[in-house]
């Protein structure tokens, strides 16, 4: 958990947690990894790397979930310092929607959401807390265990 007290830039957070930014990873279709409008970045569905592939309360646990909705922000995260050339230009991030790959029965999906939202107070303090949806879904593209888009404000300075 994050407890949001730090003056720190959002580049240095991440740094500090251990975490290295992949490449940004591509769209998987035909659309655009993300699309700036009045202000907002909006970053299409992102999932874990690593090949992950499965259900949530059948393949996987909640726990392991969190994981991979915690790997998702960082691949978003990824998009959004490619695209700004640095996450120091995020005001705030504004909005996550999640989709969860669940049993019919699995009621965790707001715990395994928990694992972006985290990372985002952990990187951005307080300008890390977010409206947020989260839906559990029969599939996913490629089996993925999580997808999750994003909305992130940004600094109009930059």
């Amino acid at each position: 958990m994050w407890n949001g007290a730090s003056s720190d830039t959002a580049s240095s957070k991440l740094e500090a947690l251990g975490i290295k930014l992949p490449t940004a990873s591509e769209p998987a279709a035909s659309y655009a990894n993300c699309v700036m409008e009045g202000g907002l970045l909006f970053v299409s569905g992102k999932g874990p790397s690593g090949g992950a592939r499965g259900k949530l309360g059948i393949d996987y646990t909640t726990e392991d979930g969190y994981k991979y909705a915690r790997e998702t922000a960082i691949e978003i995260l990824a998009v959004v310092q490619s695209y700004l050339g640095s996450l120091d230009n995020v005001k705030r991030v504004v909005k996550a929607q999640g989709f969860v790959n669940a049993s019919a029965d699995f009621e965790e999906h707001h715990k395994v959401l928990d694992g972006f939202s985290d990372l985002m107070g952990e990187v951005f303090g307080d300008s890390g807390v977010h409206a947020r949806s989260v839906f559990g879904a029969v599939s996913l593209r490629g089996g993925l265990p999580v997808i999750i888009d994003s909305i992130f404000a940004v600094r109009e300075e930059r």
